[in-house]
């Protein structure tokens, strides 16, 4: 059987800490931010902790990353 390859795309937009969590950046951050008011560029700021639901799959995605 082939090794498992880590999943691109996931590695570019998730990382694992220290302690095995992983971690993603807020999306609606990346541009047209004029139309965005203050207080939703601050609410996205940051990073969030990958919902339960995703975990697993993303986790077999990015087996190969420390």
């Amino acid at each position: 059987m082939p090794k498992m390859k880590t999943h691109s795309g996931t590695a570019k937009r998730v990382k694992k800490t220290g302690t095995g969590k992983v971690v993603a950046t807020h999306a609606n951050k990346g541009h047209l931010l004029s139309n965005k008011s203050k207080a939703s560029k601050r609410r996205h700021k940051g990073e969030l902790q990958v919902s339960k639901g995703d975990l697993k799959r993303i986790k077999q995605q990015i087996s190969n990353i420390k």
